[in-house]
């Protein structure tokens, strides 16, 4: 029954991307550029093969779809639908750590408003000043019923954002919008779009690579880093935006919040990240030793412990997640729960959470191009025996804020977190926080 659904949600996924592959202008593609697409296939096609933790590929023929993926690139028009193929190729997994990184694009695109699942609607968070997303009137707290005509939900949302930021890249998006009073309406949006280099040595710099890149898309490079609010000397808010800190930097968390007695970790928004970043944290604040899980691979399975810190933060805690808390931020959550060291508030998490290693390739002698893959190497099942793969983790209380929230930038989630530790915040005082910095432009 399994690899039936896997193949069923692939599938659609699958149709989805070649629609929305279709829907701005396709450049013609060149015989050598199909070499190179091809070039690209089989080598990510290839590395799939090898590393990926379930040798029965959830019971999929791989080389039959690497064979249908090979005809439809030589059949394609558009350069844009190759990279889609070899897209579509990795998505037929449903696996949410496998996935191609096309060639980087040579202009960055800032579409200047940013949006995301709560409970099970869809919502516009933020607009930056002076865009045209601003200029046409969205706000945020207006709900997005349709993207490009698609109606987004839990499971294919994060498939558009894959689409729109890394694939294709679009010049301007159709909103279907709802507003605070149930008005509805459809707005053209364009996206800002900056030149950039015709190709990018990502060598270059001590080690840059695609990833680099990737953040650099999303414009979420400024966002990673550690921030701190306080609450006289009751409460103290550690905002951990990614799992990507060393574990001297861990440490120095750790002795910030232990003079309080009460903690909020806020992963909500948190992509994940290191693993061994998630065992420091978790190591700082509980104190024994942990087992996180077990990694599953294709050859063996071996468990994943966090050891006690030498001084570990003892007072009571409260982690915060939602829809966009992925991955080492889920299993951190869940280990919170299972080893019932505090309490989880806020929305169900996304359910992407396995480990992948990241396969940056190039190709071209004199004009050289860069691309990549990321592939699962292995499953992550907790200690009670269940994965959190498309399940996710399920708040001890779900707390969601509403459009109206949204709108005035109140955090009832926060406010909530810290009354279950005997303080009081009000929303609008929580939502004052962690004021958003838009990158520059």
């Amino acid at each position: 029954m399994r690899a039936r659904r896997v193949a069923n949600s692939a599938k659609l996924f699958a149709t989805t991307l070649l629609l929305m592959a279709q829907v701005w202008p396709q450049q013609q593609i060149s015989s050598l550029d199909r070499d190179r697409a091809q070039s690209m296939l089989n080598v990510v096609a290839d590395e799939v093969h090898k590393h990926y933790y379930d040798q029965k590929m959830h019971g999929i023929d791989w080389g039959a779809q690497v064979a249908e993926a090979r005809q439809k690139i030589e059949k394609t028009s558009s350069m844009n639908m190759a990279m889609s193929e070899i897209a579509v190729l990795l998505a037929s997994l449903n696996d949410s750590h496998t996935f191609f990184l096309p060639p980087q694009h040579s202009n960055r695109f800032d579409s200047g408003w940013e949006y995301q699942m709560v409970g099970e609607h869809c919502f516009v968070t933020r607009v930056r000043p002076k865009s045209d997303a601003e200029a046409k009137g969205v706000k945020p707290g207006d709900e997005i019923l349709t993207l490009d005509g698609y109606r987004p939900d839990r499971d294919n949302l994060w498939k558009m954002q894959y689409m729109f930021s890394v694939l294709r890249p679009q010049p301007g998006f159709r909103l279907g919008l709802q507003d605070l009073a149930g008005n509805q309406r459809q707005v053209d949006v364009l996206t800002r779009v900056r030149e950039g280099k015709r190709v990018t040595d990502l060598t270059a710099s001590g080690g840059s690579n695609i990833w680099d890149v990737v953040r650099e898309e999303e414009n979420n490079e400024h966002l990673m880093r550690a921030r701190y609010a306080e609450r006289g000397d009751q409460l103290i808010v550690l905002r951990v935006p990614e799992f990507a800190f060393s574990i001297t930097e861990v440490d120095s968390m750790i002795d910030k919040v232990r003079k309080y007695p009460a903690l909020i970790v806020d992963l909500r928004g948190n992509p994940g990240g290191s693993v061994e970043t998630l065992k420091n944290l978790v190591g700082g604040l509980i104190d024994k030793e942990v087992k996180i899980g077990d990694r599953v691979g294709r050859k063996e399975s071996k468990p994943e412990v966090a050891k006690a810190g030498r001084h570990p933060f003892s007072g009571k805690l409260v982690v915060l997640v939602d829809a966009r808390s992925a991955s080492a931020a889920e299993l951190f959550a869940r280990v919170i729960q299972l080893e019932k060291r505090g309490v989880v508030v806020g929305d169900r998490t996304s359910g992407k959470v396995m480990e992948a290693e990241h396969y940056n390739e190039k190709i071209g002698v004199d004009t050289v191009i860069f691309y990549g893959a990321s592939v699962t190497e292995w499953d992550l099942v907790m200690t009670d025996g269940k994965s959190l793969e498309n399940n996710g983790v399920t708040p001890d209380e779900i707390v969601l804020p509403s459009a109206a929230d949204l709108a005035a930038g109140r955090d009832p989630v926060m406010a909530r977190a810290a009354e279950l530790l005997g303080v009081k915040v009000s929303p609008e005082e929580g939502g004052k926080f962690f004021p958003y910095e838009w990158p520059p432009e």
